[in-house]
């Protein structure tokens, strides 16, 4: 009996080291991410006000591309933590080359896809006529970039699955390192202009491919893992996807829903809305840093057959988001007034900011858990499970998301809808873990 408190402490000691080993690199290469497009707006911004608005329309229509194909870290993580539990790291490397073959396929395809029709996405973007042939010019040459933006991505979800997160985090420091050199050097010194900086941009995300490819590639030869391309192997990375893709696009209609509904309410309203849909981005980094953890220990776990050791992590990583969210929160109601100076002064924003933030703030911890049983979930091969919640969680907020402005309520009323989709995920999630039924053990799901 004295034994088992003792014993439970050390393991959960042993699941915080990992879980700190796994998700502060992952932060620090979530958060990298964001800042290349930080570093062109910086650069470009000094051309022109019409430079940047093509810059923010086109970064826009790049970053909806590329986001819809994040199962290609997702659905790799998991499938090569699964086989590094197994202990079969051959079979873990070849499912990653299948990843990256995909994500090759799949970004010629886009690349396809946007280089004739540029003109037109960026016109029903609404581009302004002196924005969009800024906006078309960067597209076009930064589509040439997206195979490699995506190899980065199925790269990325073999390193996670491998356990490796400082890797992804060095090369994610190195590419905003030479994307910000380019872009100086290109822009202003070749005097190249906006085309400079998609020119330095896509050189950028290629070099971070390159390096991913070599690391890869040399773990492949020291293991005995074949490079050819597998047309079963990218045909059931492509099926494992397919769920995280439904998800992926139903939460990003559920972005572009809210952000419809804010610009109903008026310009102060949607002017808030965007601050604080920015600051509730850069707290999922820091939440969705320990899923990531989740996605490749789960995995781990699950793979080796070890049904209780996976149980234990799931609940060490959800006081960890409990906690991360309580943090977060106190955080981000006791700085409201800190925070809105520096975005702005007008108080008719200010007014609906100061509140919606509370209402964020109050939300944090339902966060914390939502993304946490969101990585478990994925790093067990569960897309279908969670494609279905999260069409269901679309389904419930859409309308009361549009019921809004017909109620006559403001911004505050939009981010308690908001909250109620996180407490529909929440509500889900939880209903499959406690079910049990994420757990499959085995090499493959």
């Amino acid at each position: 009996m004295t034994q088992a408190p003792a014993i439970k402490r050390r393991t959960g000691r042993r699941h915080d080291r990992e879980i700190i080993a796994l998700a502060l690199p992952a932060f620090g290469s979530l958060v990298a991410e964001p800042l290349f497009v930080m570093a062109d707006s910086a650069v470009i911004g000094h051309l022109g006000t019409p430079q940047l608005a093509g810059l923010g329309i086109a970064a826009a229509l790049l970053t909806t591309a590329v986001s819809v194909f994040v199962f290609l870290a997702y659905a790799t993580t998991a499938a090569v933590a699964r086989r590094v539990g197994a202990g079969d790291l051959p079979a873990a490397i070849r499912q990653g080359m299948d990843g990256i073959w995909l994500a090759l396929l799949l970004g010629a395809a886009v690349i396809a896809t946007v280089l004739p029709t540029a003109p037109w996405l960026v016109e029903a973007f609404g581009a302004s006529g002196t924005a969009a042939p800024y906006a078309t010019t960067y597209l076009r040459i930064s589509a040439l970039g997206i195979p490699a933006m995506l190899v980065v991505l199925a790269a990325t979800g073999v390193l996670r699955g491998l356990q490796d997160t400082r890797t992804p985090l060095y090369v994610a420091i190195g590419g905003f390192s030479v994307n910000a050199a380019l872009n100086i050097g290109l822009v202003y010194g070749a005097g190249l202009g906006i085309a400079g900086s998609a020119w330095g941009t896509v050189i950028a995300q290629c070099g971070m491919a390159a390096v991913y490819l070599a690391v890869v590639v040399r773990g492949a030869r020291r293991h005995g893992a074949s490079l050819r391309p597998d047309a079963a192997g990218i045909r059931a990375s492509a099926q494992a996807g397919v769920p995280l893709l439904v998800r992926t696009l139903s939460l990003r209609a559920v972005l572009m829903i809210a952000t419809a509904v804010a610009a109903r309410l008026g310009d102060a309203e949607v002017a808030a809305h965007q601050i604080v849909l920015t600051l509730w981005s850069l707290l999922a980094f820091a939440l969705d840093a320990i899923a990531i953890a989740g996605q490749a220990i789960i995995g781990r776990y699950l793979g080796a057959g070890d049904r209780d050791g996976a149980k234990a992590a799931c609940r060490r990583m959800v006081q960890w988001g409990i906690a991360a969210g309580l943090v977060l929160g106190v955080l981000v109601a006791l700085a409201r007034p800190l925070f809105i100076p520096l975005f702005t002064s007008d108080p008719a924003v200010e007014g609906p900011l100061l509140a919606t933030l509370l209402v964020v703030a109050v939300t944090q911890p339902v966060s914390g858990i939502v993304f946490i049983l969101d990585g478990v979930l994925m790093g067990a091969g569960d897309g279908p499970y969670l494609a279905w919640a999260m069409v269901v969680t679309l389904a419930l907020f859409a309308p009361a998301a549009l019921a809004v402005p017909a109620l006559g309520g403001g911004l505050v009323a939009l981010w308690g809808a908001m909250a109620l989709m996180m407490a529909v995920r929440l509500l889900t999630l939880w209903l499959r873990t406690r079910s049990g039924r994420w757990i499959v053990t085995g090499a493959s799901r």
